[in-house]
């Protein structure tokens, strides 16, 4: 009989179960107490768009041998017993009495014994998807449990992709190079920018993804003043460089790369910039090794940037990809994590233009035993120029 299961076999979820009761052994962990949605997908296989609801909280509890418990509102029961997860405890949520803590508090009490110690990520890039004062009440209960940060245990074991979750990523980034390629369709010279970001997204859509979570990019003259701000009514003009970025979603796991257009005949500024961004990123792409650190990648970038005649723009250059848009590490001065093989990373150089103007330059990719395999389609080398 086929084990309930969704995403991927039942197997998939076992075996990161596994990894993870590996670090927890090797951290002293009796149990993980999971409530953010990323980390409740990765152990159960829970997909829902009802995580934009902060109404109620959610948890999945790893004891150190043995399955999950999955503590969630009853309205979840259903979509999770199509999991894989065999043990399910609901409460009628929400509720201002006790919204879950108990049935929480009990389920860990059973799990994990007075002197024992439970793990939760508490580190950079996590969250506490529950309240404060729920979480001092479930402190309390469990008293003389110890809670301690448990980032490393659940980070070492999710920054490495299985080759299931890789095809997934994969699956994603050939959706939005579909989508890349139909921008000239609809992005022109007297076009408003935020006519064209919806537009951008209604082709995601169209060519398979599941939701679009983020749109980011920008438009101006040799360059655009940042990547983040949303899109204005200001019309395309030639003389222009046309930017988007996507974080587009198939079956709970995300791409993340973007592309750049000029707006008529690119500028020579434009050409310089985007041919220094195109090298730098290629040189990466041809030495990157396990082994690099994540500072490694930045001081990488920064000095082909430089050696192609660009002064590279500040923040991070590139970072983890997976069930989440963004993942650790970050390709910073300061980042020294290892680079191991299996992990999806986007290259992400960014470099000055002119006047406070930049361009930024992404790929998608995957770090093998031997090098790099790209994941996104790559770029083209010459800044390709939407004309009429």
């Amino acid at each position: 009989m086929t084990e309930k299961s969704l995403i991927f076999p039942a197997q998939e979820y076992r075996d990161r179960v596994t990894r993870l009761q590996a670090g927890m052994a090797a951290g002293g962990l009796d149990a993980l107490l999971l409530s953010a949605p990323a980390d409740i997908f990765y152990t159960a296989g829970f997909l829902t768009r009802f995580w934009e609801s902060p109404a109620r909280p959610w948890f999945v509890v790893v004891p150190q041998s043995g399955e999950p418990v999955a503590v969630i509102p009853a309205i979840g029961a259903e979509l999770m017993g199509r999991c894989w997860i065999p043990q399910i405890r609901t409460w009628d949520a929400p509720d201002p009495r006790d919204d879950g803590v108990s049935l929480l508090a009990g389920t860990l009490a059973d799990l994990v014994p007075e002197s024992g110690r439970i793990g939760l990520p508490m580190g950079l890039e996590t969250h506490l998807r529950m309240p404060l004062a729920d979480f001092e009440a479930l402190r309390t209960r469990l008293a003389p449990r110890a809670l301690v940060d448990a980032t490393a245990c659940v980070q070492r074991v999710r920054e490495i992709k299985s080759e299931a979750e890789i095809a997934k990523i994969r699956t994603s980034c050939e959706i939005a190079a579909r989508a890349f390629d139909r921008v000239p369709e609809f992005a022109r010279a007297g076009r408003k920018l935020d006519a064209v970001f919806r537009d951008f997204q209604i082709a995601l859509l169209d060519e398979g993804a599941d939701w679009v979570s983020y749109v980011a990019g920008g438009a101006g003259c040799d360059g655009y003043g940042d990547v983040i701000s949303p899109a204005g009514p200001e019309p395309l003009r030639p003389g222009d460089v046309l930017m988007l970025d996507t974080g587009a979603v198939r079956e709970g796991y995300f791409c993340d790369f973007d592309r750049n257009w000029a707006i008529g005949p690119a500028s020579d500024c434009a050409r310089r910039a985007n041919d220094a961004l195109w090298q730098a990123t290629e040189e990466v792409i041809a030495t990157l090794r396990p082994g690099h650190r994540a500072c490694d990648v930045h001081a990488m970038l920064c000095a082909g940037l430089r050696r192609h005649g660009a002064t590279p723009s500040g923040g991070r250059l590139g970072h983890g990809l997976g069930i989440t848009l963004t993942e650790w590490p970050s390709f910073t001065p300061l980042d020294t994590t290892p680079l191991r093989a299996g992990m999806v990373l986007t290259l992400e150089p960014g470099c000055e233009t002119r006047d406070g103007h930049i361009l930024v330059h992404e790929e998608n990719i995957v770090l093998r035993e031997d090098g790099v395999e790209l994941l996104s389609r790559r770029a083209p080398a010459e800044l390709p120029e939407i004309v009429g």
